[in-house]
């Protein structure tokens, strides 16, 4: 899965909040079935999902179905693996096991719907203290595209680890961490977090989404339109990046083509390495130097 700067969660039995989602800033939106669905409602946030995929061609859609231990994910993916999903974000996972068991629906129903076999990719919600634990193996599991880490305000991962939420985020920095090297170990490009709950509270979310980008973190999940462009910001590249990182690439192509392995750029010795961070840089951001 290609990364993403911000993912808005929608309610899937809320038809017109799915269309505004489609038509707000967010880079992808993931379609609920699972705690934001009543129970009364699960048939027809799947009817929902169902139609939404069937129409929009040109969106970057996730949907995150039912856990393993509900009545409700045989059907969920049934009925949602389509060609126009990208990708299935599993909720509360234990093992590796759990993705496999979640592999062998999506084969079935891409079979059953006429869906190219291994087009959905899975995308672990790891909001479990085993989930976290054992995240090397979950990560290696068979469809995997992207990872989510979760470390959200009294959610279930907190219940979960035992940890009391500051925003400063010392009491999960090991936890994000961990996810961080683990993904970029497995080559995983769709690194993100969630999520800031403060819904006005912008300056927090921008601070949250700088910190977290720092770490390695490539996006955010959000809980409301008003957060996309702020997390697009932050997790974008700025015009003064782009400038630095084209320039780097420059100097150090220009260097190399005299015969030299390193050169001073702007006050920096470069050499080979910051050449292929740069272009990484860039090549995340969708653009090319």
């Amino acid at each position: 899965m290609k990364p993403v700067r911000s993912l808005l969660f929608v309610p899937g039995h809320k038809l017109d909040w799915i269309h505004k989602a489609l038509n707000s800033e967010a880079d992808a939106v993931i379609i609920d079935l699972e705690d934001a669905v009543p129970e009364a409602d699960k048939q027809l946030a799947r009817d929902n999902a169902r139609e939404i995929l069937s129409t929009v061609t040109d969106a970057t859609i996730l949907i995150r179905p039912n856990a393993l231990d509900t009545d409700h994910f045989g059907a969920d993916v049934a009925a949602v693996v389509h060609a126009g999903l990208t990708g299935l974000l599993l909720p509360k996972l234990f093992s590796r096991d759990d993705v496999v068991r979640f592999d062998a629906l999506v084969t079935a129903a891409e079979l059953a719907n006429d869906v190219p076999r291994g087009t959905v990719e899975l995308i672990p919600s790891l909001e479990t203290a085993a989930s976290i634990n054992r995240v090397d193996d979950i990560l290696a599991g068979p469809r995997v595209g992207g990872v989510m880490a979760a470390a959200a305000k009294d959610a279930d991962v907190s219940r979960e680890v035992g940890f009391t939420w500051t925003a400063e985020g010392m009491e999960t920095l090991h936890l994000r961490s961990k996810v961080v090297l683990a993904a970029r170990a497995a080559g995983i490009r769709c690194i993100v977090l969630g999520l800031w709950q403060e819904v006005r509270n912008l300056d927090g979310l921008r601070t949250f989404a700088q910190d977290n980008n720092r770490l390695g973190y490539t996006g955010q999940v959000i809980i409301h339109p008003s957060h996309a462009p702020v997390a697009n910001e932050e997790y974008g590249l700025s015009e003064k990046q782009v400038d630095y990182f084209s320039g780097l690439i420059a100097a150090f192509d220009a260097a190399t083509a005299q015969g030299h392995g390193a050169v001073t750029y702007r006050g920096d010795h470069i050499d080979l390495a910051h050449a292929n961070h740069a272009r990484a840089a860039l090549a995340i951001a969708g653009l090319t130097a």
